[in-house]
């Protein structure tokens, strides 16, 4: 008779309070890793879903201390125009800004200035000499749209600017006393060869915890699949800025796996790379054999996956955790928990497990930053949530890439459904790490590695389970 081993989700456990010399949770430092090269200051990343993560939500995860990895579920060059737009959104150095000719119609810089997202442009002609600056308060009152910009900017001579040289710190000063929100950069001849915004300035001092690449740029992910168009769009989102790819498909433990992974070093390079999803110690091994960078668990326990029902396939997530973290460790290839996060608790305990970080769908679907419009029934306000394994994905994928099946084919291993709004995305992960820290102080766990090694576990029944939340209150509705 076979011998079928037990494996456990994190409703099944509870961790052990320890003896803590933490006296506040504000001594609690959740800063972690995320992959080889690529540290977090909270452990919290977003799900590569098309209902959860695309430029707001990257921007505003960025900012919080996490990170986000924009779906794929787009055409390539809408992706990279995702991508950009998490680069451009906060900069020490805006290194390259946005121009347009003063021979331009005001029209086309109202179209210009909506579709990339900007204030304003700095106007230049084709050797990027500067001319002017054209803010949107500069023809917010302009009926006629074929105005030319050099008409309605503000031309050089009225500028103030600065050089390759200019420090924040100036840069600043020059702001405040010139009552200016942008500051062009020139060399000798009038070259422009950057751009500091009011914005920017701000931004560092209003998020201390975002996390920037070496130039001061906002970090973020890109997600790519296996089949397809799947290496050019590597290298594109390469070219355009991304951090870190994730090679994202339901079984990750696979030869498809492996050798897009091999492909892909071939032509991106060093690129951080993130293989998954998968549940085995015998998964973790071969992929960090394989040389990636970090390792994304978890097959079947996400919010809207049915993985597990369709194919009879999967592992309890704390088990899949427990049993990745303990190979990884062996290699230095950290751990991304991947679905199953219902609450904050969860997060202590995929930590606790050996996580790094956790990776959030449907807990982040019905925030203010996350895509799609708010719907509204009755008196509640909800927003769509959705697998990237589902029918309604499969249709997308058709219609945008390389990658689509023909759908009578498509056996959906996710669901569609709708998740209640949320508000601010801030407000939530304000929540959760601040259910981290908590945890970490019942651990005595001054940082994320602490909590790694101090947590004990112990089953617990279901009754237990019920004991842990709320109970025997009257309902007075």
């Amino acid at each position: 008779m076979r011998n079928i081993p037990l494996a456990l989700t994190y409703d099944d456990v509870l961790i052990i309070p320890k003896r803590s010399s933490l006296t506040s949770r504000s001594e609690a430092n959740t800063k972690t890793r995320l992959t080889k090269k690529i540290n977090l200051n909270i452990p919290i990343v977003s799900a590569n879903m098309d209902t959860v993560s695309e430029s707001e939500m990257a921007i505003a995860l960025a900012r919080l201390g996490g990170i986000s990895f924009i779906h794929r579920f787009m055409s390539i060059e809408d992706n990279v125009e995702e991508i950009k737009r998490v680069k451009r959104a906060q900069n020490f150095i805006v290194a390259d800004p946005y121009t347009i000719e003063a021979s331009a119609t005001i029209g086309e810089a109202k179209k210009f200035i909506a579709a990339h997202g900007v204030s304003g442009l700095l106007v230049a002609d084709s050797n990027k000499k500067l001319k002017g600056i054209l803010s949107k308060r500069d023809f917010v009152f302009v009926k006629d749209d074929s105005q030319t910009v050099e008409q309605t900017m503000t031309p050089r001579e009225k500028l103030v600017v600065g050089d390759r040289n200019t420090s924040f710190v100036q840069a600043k000063e020059k702001m405040i006393q010139n009552k200016i929100e942008k500051l062009p950069l020139v060399d000798e001849n009038d070259n422009i060869v950057g751009l500091i915004t009011a914005d920017d300035i701000k931004n560092l001092i209003e998020y201390p915890l975002a996390n920037v690449d070496s130039d001061g740029r906002l970090i973020v992910g890109g997600s790519v699949g296996v089949h397809g168009d799947y290496l050019e769009r590597a290298q594109a989102l390469v070219k355009a800025g991304v951090d870190v790819l994730v090679v994202d498909i339901a079984h990750g433990h696979s030869e498809m796996m492996f050798n897009a992974i091999k492909k892909i070093r071939e032509v991106c390079g060093d690129v951080q790379i993130i293989a998954g999803n998968i549940a085995t110690a015998e998964a973790a091994r071969d992929l960090c054999e394989a040389g990636v960078d970090a390792l994304k668990v978890g097959v079947g326990p996400g919010t809207i996956c049915i993985t597990r029902l369709v194919t009879g396939c999967g592992v309890p997530q704390l088990t899949a955790v427990l049993s990745v973290a303990e190979v990884a460790k062996q290699y230095g290839v950290p751990v991304i928990a991947d679905g199953g996060i219902q609450k904050s608790g969860d997060i202590v305990k995929a930590i606790g497990a050996g996580a790094d970080t956790v990776m959030l769908g449907g807990l982040l679907a019905g925030t203010k930053e996350s895509p799609g419009q708010i719907m509204n029934r009755g008196d509640k306000k909800y927003k769509v949530c959705r697998g990237s394994a589902s029918f309604a994905v499969a249709q997308r994928r058709q219609a945008v890439s390389q990658e689509g099946k023909n759908l009578n084919e498509v056996v959906p291993e996710g669901v569609e459904s709708v998740v209640l709004y949320k508000g601010p995305v801030a407000e939530l992960i304000g929540q959760l790490v601040g259910g981290v820290k908590s945890g970490m102080s019942y651990t005595n766990s001054r940082t994320i590695s602490d909590l790694q090694n101090n947590v004990d576990f112990m089953q617990i029944t279901s009754a237990g389970a019920r004991e842990s939340g709320a109970h025997d209150l009257i309902d007075v509705k």
